[in-house]
């Protein structure tokens, strides 16, 4: 699927078991090699047929909070950001929306910060779309996993413009995420922190409802692609399932954020879980899913190109770039 010279992947098997606790030999992305990815701002693989492009829009660097993580001290997720090579000063979060082109289709899964949420060095997602090749105009959907302002607030430009960033596209949203946030009685309910994003949300889709469609259950949205009910992180979370013949790749969306952090440690609940027990929960049916059927994934906060397998390792489970 990616296309890498085989010195740059080619591990030991004795290095492969040191880090990760598994048999055999596995195929990892190099380090050059991503970090070419990242600096060119995109990168394409395939899943069968279908081209996948991901693309880069920055990163997060957040700061360290005893509370971003319950129950867990800063001095463990520095510990485990160590373990993986990652910096420790902070949280690093990168933001990674794929572009899908699949049966004469241009689709995008999420669409980035929009340059309005995620800190000064995110918002770089229209840079790298148009690095790769890619007119907004030729975007004929957009597909939204939930509706987290990193995950969405690329859709449309900031107020008082509100200009449809993607003007030819459909807007395919998960029907229980919508039906959430759109409920105008719900800003109430929601913690101080979390009402201007209702409110913005409220605002927005209003502006595009000729554009919007609903999805729920797991018919196929289009071709080659279905989504996956994956609740906990929001109620109305989604993964998405994309195949091509017998090549598969799980979009995991914020099922797992971190993957230093929540792969390693699925126990570990986040402050940014709505349902911190279902979003356990589907983290760990949704990884041993993966593991069991050995299917390529990527996670939309995972080191980039964001995309990889998953393996058990112990209690928790390990990340492979490949």
């Amino acid at each position: 699927m990616f296309e890498m010279t085989r010195r740059e992947v080619i591990f030991s098997a004795a290095a492969t078991a040191a880090a990760f606790g598994l048999n055999g030999r596995l195929s990892f992305l190099g380090v050059a090699h991503a970090q070419t990815a990242t600096e060119r701002g995109f990168h394409r693989y395939s899943v069968g047929s279908i081209e996948v492009t991901a693309l880069y829009d920055g990163v997060w660097e957040k700061a360290h909070d005893p509370n971003y993580i319950k129950g867990v001290s800063v001095e463990q997720t520095r510990a485990a950001l160590a373990a993986s090579g990652l910096p420790t000063d902070f949280v690093p979060i990168p933001f990674t929306p794929n572009l899908v082109k699949t049966g004469g289709q241009v689709v995008l899964i999420d669409t980035g910060t929009g340059g309005q949420a995620g800190g000064p060095k995110a918002g770089l997602f229209m840079k790298h779309l148009a690095a790769a090749g890619v007119d907004p105009g030729s975007v004929n959907h957009v597909v939204i996993s939930h509706f987290h302002p990193d995950h969405i607030f690329g859709l449309m430009t900031k107020a008082p413009e509100n200009k449809a960033v993607f003007e030819r596209a459909e807007i395919h949203l998960p029907a229980v995420e919508y039906k959430f946030w759109m409920d105008p009685a719900v800003i109430e309910t929601l913690p101080e922190a979390r009402r201007p994003l209702a409110k913005r949300i409220q605002e927005m889709f209003p502006l595009m409802k000729e554009k919007v469609q609903l999805f729920e259950g797991d018919k196929e949205i289009l071709p080659g692609i279905r989504p996956i009910d994956s609740p906990g992180h929001s109620p109305g979370h989604t993964s998405f399932h994309v195949s091509s013949g017998k090549d598969q790749l799980i979009v995991l969306g914020d099922v797992v954020t971190v993957p230093a952090l929540f792969v390693r440690n699925p126990g570990w609940h986040a402050v940014v879980d709505q349902d911190a027990a279902t979003a356990e929960a589907t983290r760990r049916k949704l990884l041993d899913r993966v593991v069991a059927d050995k299917t390529m994934v990527t996670g939309y906060h995972f080191p980039f190109p964001a995309a990889g397998k998953i393996a058990k390792d112990g209690n928790g489970y390990a990340f492979m770039p490949v």
